[in-house]
Protein backbone atom coordinates (compact mmCIF):
# COMPACT_ATOMS: atom_id res chain seq x y z
CA UNK A 1 0.00 0.00 0.00
CA UNK A 2 1.47 3.16 -1.27
CA UNK A 3 1.54 6.28 1.59
CA UNK A 4 -1.34 8.44 -0.54
CA UNK A 5 -3.71 5.29 -0.08
CA UNK A 6 -2.52 5.02 3.34
CA UNK A 7 -2.82 9.01 4.23
CA UNK A 8 -6.57 8.61 2.50
CA UNK A 9 -7.21 5.28 4.60
CA UNK A 10 -7.05 7.35 7.91
CA UNK A 11 -3.64 5.38 8.68
CA UNK A 12 -0.11 6.33 9.71
CA UNK A 13 1.85 7.41 6.40
CA UNK A 14 4.72 9.38 5.85
CA UNK A 15 4.15 12.61 4.03
CA UNK A 16 7.67 12.67 2.46
CA UNK A 17 6.96 10.68 -0.70
CA UNK A 18 7.12 11.56 -4.15
CA UNK A 19 3.36 11.05 -5.05
CA UNK A 20 2.09 12.93 -2.45
CA UNK A 21 5.19 15.88 -2.97
CA UNK A 22 3.65 15.96 -6.74
CA UNK A 23 -0.44 16.19 -5.26
CA UNK A 24 0.75 18.75 -2.48
CA UNK A 25 3.20 20.90 -5.60
CA UNK A 26 -0.14 20.56 -7.63
CA UNK A 27 -2.97 22.00 -5.15
CA UNK A 28 -0.15 24.94 -3.65
CA UNK A 29 0.53 26.36 -7.16
CA UNK A 30 -3.14 26.56 -8.01
CA UNK A 31 -4.19 28.37 -4.85
CA UNK A 32 -1.60 30.62 -5.65
CA UNK A 33 -2.93 31.46 -8.68
CA UNK A 34 -6.31 31.83 -7.58
CA UNK A 35 -5.14 33.82 -4.29
CA UNK A 36 -3.46 36.40 -6.71
CA UNK A 37 -6.53 36.67 -9.01
CA UNK A 38 -8.59 40.13 -9.57
CA UNK A 39 -12.68 40.37 -8.97
CA UNK A 40 -11.69 40.91 -13.10
CA UNK A 41 -11.08 37.27 -13.40
CA UNK A 42 -14.11 35.42 -12.33
CA UNK A 43 -13.98 33.19 -15.02
CA UNK A 44 -10.33 32.27 -14.95
CA UNK A 45 -10.61 31.87 -10.82
CA UNK A 46 -14.19 29.28 -11.72
CA UNK A 47 -11.31 27.00 -13.86
CA UNK A 48 -8.66 27.29 -11.34
CA UNK A 49 -11.30 25.33 -8.58
CA UNK A 50 -12.49 22.85 -10.88
CA UNK A 51 -8.54 21.90 -11.50
CA UNK A 52 -7.99 22.38 -7.73
CA UNK A 53 -10.99 20.29 -6.17
CA UNK A 54 -11.74 16.56 -6.81
CA UNK A 55 -14.95 18.00 -7.79
CA UNK A 56 -16.78 21.18 -7.52
CA UNK A 57 -20.31 21.95 -8.23
CA UNK A 58 -22.04 24.85 -10.17
CA UNK A 59 -21.85 28.14 -8.21
CA UNK A 60 -18.76 28.00 -6.05
CA UNK A 61 -17.29 30.78 -4.89
CA UNK A 62 -14.78 31.48 -2.41
CA UNK A 63 -12.87 34.47 -1.40
CA UNK A 64 -9.49 35.23 -1.74
CA UNK A 65 -6.98 34.37 -0.35
CA UNK A 66 -7.53 30.84 1.33
CA UNK A 67 -5.51 27.80 1.79
CA UNK A 68 -5.38 23.93 0.92
CA UNK A 69 -3.27 21.37 1.34
CA UNK A 70 -3.81 19.11 -1.61
CA UNK A 71 -7.22 20.08 -3.29
CA UNK A 72 -7.58 16.91 -4.77
CA UNK A 73 -8.81 15.16 -1.83
CA UNK A 74 -11.74 17.82 -1.32
CA UNK A 75 -15.16 17.72 -3.49
CA UNK A 76 -17.84 20.45 -2.83
CA UNK A 77 -21.25 20.59 -4.26
CA UNK A 78 -23.13 23.28 -5.67
CA UNK A 79 -24.35 26.76 -3.83
CA UNK A 80 -21.12 27.06 -2.28
CA UNK A 81 -19.58 30.38 -0.60
CA UNK A 82 -16.79 30.54 1.95
CA UNK A 83 -15.62 34.20 2.45
CA UNK A 84 -11.96 35.01 3.37
CA UNK A 85 -8.86 33.25 5.26
CA UNK A 86 -10.62 30.16 4.74
CA UNK A 87 -8.22 26.76 5.28
CA UNK A 88 -8.20 23.29 4.57
CA UNK A 89 -5.78 20.54 5.53
CA UNK A 90 -7.42 17.83 3.56
CA UNK A 91 -4.94 14.99 4.45
CA UNK A 92 -8.10 13.24 5.02
CA UNK A 93 -11.32 13.44 2.70
CA UNK A 94 -13.22 16.86 2.83
CA UNK A 95 -16.80 15.93 1.49
CA UNK A 96 -19.11 19.28 1.84
CA UNK A 97 -22.76 19.23 0.42
CA UNK A 98 -24.76 21.46 -1.75
CA UNK A 99 -25.76 25.00 -0.09
CA UNK A 100 -23.32 25.45 2.18
CA UNK A 101 -22.00 28.78 3.64
CA UNK A 102 -18.63 29.73 5.71
CA UNK A 103 -17.94 32.59 7.27
CA UNK A 104 -14.62 34.25 7.66
CA UNK A 105 -11.21 31.80 8.58
CA UNK A 106 -13.26 28.81 8.67
CA UNK A 107 -10.75 25.99 9.19
CA UNK A 108 -10.99 22.09 8.51
CA UNK A 109 -8.29 20.47 9.87
CA UNK A 110 -7.89 16.75 9.06
CA UNK A 111 -4.54 16.64 9.81
CA UNK A 112 -3.55 14.57 12.96
CA UNK A 113 -0.11 13.44 14.61
CA UNK A 114 0.40 10.60 17.11
CA UNK A 115 0.37 11.87 20.60
CA UNK A 116 3.63 9.52 21.84
CA UNK A 117 6.37 12.16 20.74
CA UNK A 118 9.41 9.38 19.61
CA UNK A 119 6.61 8.38 17.09
CA UNK A 120 5.96 12.00 16.21
CA UNK A 121 9.01 13.59 15.35
CA UNK A 122 9.90 10.23 13.05
CA UNK A 123 7.35 11.81 10.37
CA UNK A 124 4.86 9.62 11.09
CA UNK A 125 0.81 11.55 10.32
CA UNK A 126 -2.42 10.29 9.94
CA UNK A 127 -5.92 12.02 9.20
CA UNK A 128 -9.61 11.50 9.15
CA UNK A 129 -11.88 12.39 6.89
CA UNK A 130 -14.38 15.93 7.27
CA UNK A 131 -17.97 15.31 6.07
CA UNK A 132 -20.27 18.61 5.90
CA UNK A 133 -23.94 18.00 4.79
CA UNK A 134 -26.37 20.27 2.76
CA UNK A 135 -27.60 23.47 4.07
CA UNK A 136 -24.97 23.84 6.36
CA UNK A 137 -23.85 27.65 7.44
CA UNK A 138 -20.55 27.28 9.60
CA UNK A 139 -19.53 31.14 11.62
CA UNK A 140 -16.18 33.05 11.10
CA UNK A 141 -13.10 31.80 12.98
CA UNK A 142 -14.80 27.75 13.62
CA UNK A 143 -12.54 24.71 13.36
CA UNK A 144 -13.77 21.19 12.35
CA UNK A 145 -11.48 18.49 13.76
CA UNK A 146 -10.24 15.54 12.26
CA UNK A 147 -13.10 12.87 11.72
CA UNK A 148 -16.21 15.02 12.31
CA UNK A 149 -19.06 14.59 10.66
CA UNK A 150 -21.87 17.62 10.61
CA UNK A 151 -25.35 17.10 9.55
CA UNK A 152 -27.73 18.56 7.52
CA UNK A 153 -29.44 22.10 8.11
CA UNK A 154 -26.96 22.97 10.88
CA UNK A 155 -25.41 26.12 12.17
CA UNK A 156 -22.33 26.08 13.58
CA UNK A 157 -21.47 29.15 15.76
CA UNK A 158 -18.87 32.08 15.02
CA UNK A 159 -15.65 30.66 17.18
CA UNK A 160 -16.62 27.35 17.94
CA UNK A 161 -14.00 24.55 18.28
CA UNK A 162 -16.01 21.11 16.75
CA UNK A 163 -14.33 18.05 17.87
CA UNK A 164 -17.57 15.61 17.81
CA UNK A 165 -20.48 14.81 15.03
CA UNK A 166 -23.67 17.40 14.80
CA UNK A 167 -26.87 15.97 13.88
CA UNK A 168 -28.98 17.47 11.55
CA UNK A 169 -31.52 20.71 12.23
CA UNK A 170 -29.56 22.23 15.20
CA UNK A 171 -27.53 25.41 16.27
CA UNK A 172 -24.07 24.28 17.89
CA UNK A 173 -21.83 26.37 19.36
CA UNK A 174 -19.36 26.86 21.70
CA UNK A 175 -15.82 25.19 23.01
CA UNK A 176 -15.94 22.33 22.53
CA UNK A 177 -18.79 22.89 20.15
CA UNK A 178 -22.21 21.34 21.80
CA UNK A 179 -25.98 21.01 20.41
CA UNK A 180 -27.34 24.49 21.90
CA UNK A 181 -31.32 23.62 20.24
CA UNK A 182 -32.78 22.07 17.57
CA UNK A 183 -34.09 24.56 14.59
CA UNK A 184 -38.24 24.74 14.58
CA UNK A 185 -40.91 25.55 13.07
CA UNK A 186 -40.58 28.98 15.17
CA UNK A 187 -37.26 29.70 13.34
CA UNK A 188 -38.97 29.27 9.90
CA UNK A 189 -41.94 31.39 10.65
CA UNK A 190 -40.14 34.18 11.99
CA UNK A 191 -37.51 34.32 8.93
CA UNK A 192 -40.65 33.63 6.53
CA UNK A 193 -42.13 36.65 7.61
CA UNK A 194 -39.14 38.61 7.72
CA UNK A 195 -38.62 38.16 4.15
CA UNK A 196 -42.07 38.80 3.02
CA UNK A 197 -42.08 41.97 4.98
CA UNK A 198 -38.78 42.83 3.01
CA UNK A 199 -40.26 41.55 -0.49
CA UNK A 200 -43.46 43.92 0.25
CA UNK A 201 -41.25 46.81 1.24
CA UNK A 202 -39.04 46.40 -2.28
CA UNK A 203 -42.11 46.42 -4.37
CA UNK A 204 -43.66 49.31 -2.66
CA UNK A 205 -40.04 51.78 -2.99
Amino acid sequence: MTNKQRMLNSQLYVANDPELKRDFHHGRVLTRLFNNTTEEQMDYRKELLKKLFGSVGEHVFMEPPFHIDYGLNTTIGKNFYANYDCIFIDVGRITIGDNVMFGPRVGLYTAGHPIDADVRIQGYEYGYPITIGNNVWIGGNAVINPGVTIGDNVVIGSGSIVTHDIPDNVIAVGNPCRVLREINEADKQKWETQKREYIAEMETD
